[in-house]
C-alpha cells in the first residue's frame, strides 16, 4: 500500500491485545488515538521506546488519548515483554500485518549491508474524526515518546471545541 499522508482516512483494523482483549479503531472514533508501531519486543532500542511511552502513559490519558503499541511479535511475546518491564501501555500483537502493511510500514530496510523486509518504526496520532492527524517516524528512539505527546498536545490544543 501507499504511505498514508497526514489527512488521510486512517485504516481500519482490529488487533487482540495483551491483556486478552482487542482494540479496534473504528470502536475508538470520537477520541484520539496514538498508534506506535516498533519491531520488535525485548530489544534495546524498542524497550527504551516502549518504557518511554509508558512513563508517559498518564500524560497521554489525560489529552483524552488511547495509546497503543503494535509490533509484529505474538501475544505472548507481548505478555512476557510487558510483565518483564512493568509496562503501562496495551501491546496489539499483529504477525499477519493487518495493520502494519495499510499503514505502510512493512518496507525494505538496510542493516549492516544486508537487506530484508521488515518494520519501520513509525508512530500515528488519529484524529477523533478518524483521520491521520500526525505521522512522526521515530528517527531517534530517545525521546521520541515525548515528541509525542507534544504533538499530541498540539494537536487537541488545535481540535475544533465539541
Amino acid at each position: 500500500m501507499a504511505d498514508l499522508s497526514e489527512g488521510d482516512l486512517a485504516p481500519d483494523f482490529t488487533l487482540p491485545l495483551d491483556d486478552g482483549t482487542v482494540f479496534s479503531l473504528a470502536a475508538a472514533r470520537g477520541q484520539p488515538v496514538v498508534l506506535y508501531f516498533y519491531p520488535e519486543d525485548d530489544s534495546g532500542g524498542c524497550t527504551d521506546e516502549n518504557r518511554e511511552f509508558s512513563d508517559r502513559a498518564e500524560a497521554f490519558a489525560s489529552l483524552g488519548a488511547r495509546l497503543v503499541g503494535i509490533s509484529p511479535d505474538t501475544i505472548q511475546s507481548h505478555v512476557k515483554f510487558r510483565s518483564k518491564y512493568g509496562l503501562a501501555v496495551p501491546l496489539a500483537s499483529d504477525p499477519d500485518h493487518l495493520a502494519i502493511e495499510p499503514y505502510g510500514l512493512w518496507k525494505l530496510k538496510k542493516l549492516y549491508g544486508r537487506e530484508f523486509m521488515g518494520l519501520i518504526r513509525t508512530s500515528f496520532i488519529i484524529g477523533a474524526d478518524g483521520r491521520v492527524a500526525r505521522i512522526v517516524r521515530a528517527t531517534r528512539i530517545l525521546g521520541h515518546a515525548q515528541k509525542m505527546l507534544e504533538a499530541l498536545e498540539a494537536h487537541v490544543a488545535a481540535a475544533p471545541a465539541k
